[in-house]
């Protein structure tokens, strides 16, 4: 999420915190405070930013490295008519009250020529002590320690007010409020951008971009859950009321400007003109656990299931293997993004087998990032942020990876089938083990 967000608003990891990834205290490069702001408008992942003064690996070298920064830096926050004061954090220690103090006086030597506020300060600085990630194994004394001017908190609170229990209109996989913000970040949402989901559901991760000033479309080939009718899914509530609907979910959050439709269509059968439409797709497909995966079908076809959703409604639906659900979104995206546009979505992997080739790969599509969100022991999904690099071809309508080559896709001949085949398998598994 962070090196999205750099790369929307400017900066980059430093060199010397590419070494230490681990670390839950991240050093980056920023041209301005401006830039740093904007990033934090965004982020969820991060909870502050601070000005960096000086750090080390321990007390000694903090000092000297303190004693080395630009006093005409500093000057602007020391002013004898301002007020400011020191916080210090350590994570995963706890330090007393007098230990805290102790490390606050050591900093006497730095020219503070304000008044303490502990109420509402001017300026307020922190230390930070890194004592690991280990919580049996803590040491006495920090890796690295830090000090810096607080500039701002981070989006944190959103996780909270846009949280899915106190959301209008839900399903079975509405989408947690944290993890929509992440998508809408992997896929750098910006103001008046348009942002699209194939499987859009309850429009989960349409409330985030709209947040974020996009204008936001989705499809879904579920007849209720598009028009809100049919059983509720809350608990203690038998149907659907009569405004249980995507647009009102974005009007509870006052978002519903941004709201363009949302339109009962097969994601395997595009229905929009040639032509690059969308600044980002972000979407949750379904992997036929939870939710079925299905598609338009026909009488011909082998018939899995006939549906009647209203009284004048009527649709059948054939199987949608994993797979394929896959490659026509990467073709989907390939297709319809602009230049530089993102697909974020999610992928469910069995662990033990997982390796990255198994990743759907398109030659329009530049894989950006992957990243694991563990569900069990044996099971995760994986979230995979591509960017559009190349214009579409016709000669890229039928592509996929394999062996590092680009190769015609042949349907269920793919390589894939047979694992994603196995991974819903398993998953389902897991989850009635779990239920029992």
């Amino acid at each position: 999420e962070i090196k999205s967000l750099l790369s929307l608003h400017g900066g980059q990891f430093s060199g010397e915190q590419e070494i230490r990834v681990n670390s839950p205290f991240w050093i980056l490069s920023i041209p301005s405070e401006e830039m740093a702001r904007g990033l934090m408008k965004r982020t969820v992942c991060a909870k502050s930013i601070f000005e960096l003064w000086g750090h080390g690996r321990s007390a000694g070298e903090l000092y000297a490295s303190l004693k080395n920064y630009p006093v005409d830096k500093m000057l602007p926050y020391l002013q004898s008519d301002s007020t400011y004061k020191i916080h210090i954090h350590t994570f995963n220690k706890t330090l007393t009250q007098a230990q805290k103090i102790k490390k606050i006086d050591a900093l006497e030597f730095l020219p503070f020529k304000g008044k303490v506020n502990l109420k509402k300060p001017e300026h307020i600085f922190w230390i930070l002590e890194d004592y690991g990630m280990d919580p049996n194994n803590v040491p006495e004394e920090p890796f690295h320690l830090y000090f810096g001017r607080w500039i701002a908190d981070g989006q944190r609170e959103l996780i909270e007010s846009y949280s899915v229990k106190k959301r209008h209109f839900i399903g079975n996989t509405s989408m947690d409020a944290c993890l929509s913000f992440i998508m809408a970040n992997h896929g750098r949402v910006k103001p008046d951008d348009v942002v699209y989901d194939p499987f859009v559901g309850t429009g989960g991760l349409l409330i985030s971009s709209a947040h974020f000033g996009a204008y936001v479309c989705g499809t879904d080939i579920d007849y209720n859950t598009i028009h809100g009718l049919g059983k509720a899914t809350r608990k203690n509530q038998k149907w659907r009321g009569p405004d249980e609907n995507i647009r009102a979910n974005l009007r509870q959050y006052g978002l519903e400007k941004y709201y363009l439709d949302a339109l009962v269509s097969d994601s395997s059968r595009p229905i929009w003109r040639k032509g690059m439409l969308f600044d980002a797709i972000i979407t949750d497909p379904p992997y036929g656990i939870r939710e079925a995966t299905r598609r338009t079908g026909s009488q011909k076809e082998t018939v899995k299931t006939a549906e009647r959703s209203t009284e004048n409604h009527i649709f059948v639906s054939s199987s949608y293997h994993l797979s394929d659900i896959f490659f026509d979104l990467l073709k989907f995206a390939a297709e319809y993004l602009v230049m530089g546009g993102r697909l974020v979505y999610w992928l469910p992997i069995y662990r033990p087998e997982y390796t990255e080739e198994i990743i759907p790969r398109h030659p329009c599509l530049k894989l950006i990032s992957n990243c694991e969100q563990m569900l069990s022991s044996h099971t995760s999904r994986r979230l995979i942020t591509m960017e559009k690099v190349k214009e579409f071809k016709d000669q890229d309508q039928n592509s996929y990876l394999l062996d590092g080559q680009y190769m015609p896709y042949r349907g269920h001949n793919s390589f894939r089938e047979k694992y994603f085949s196995g991974v819903t398998k398993r998953i389902a598994k897991e989850e009635k083990d779990n239920q029992k």
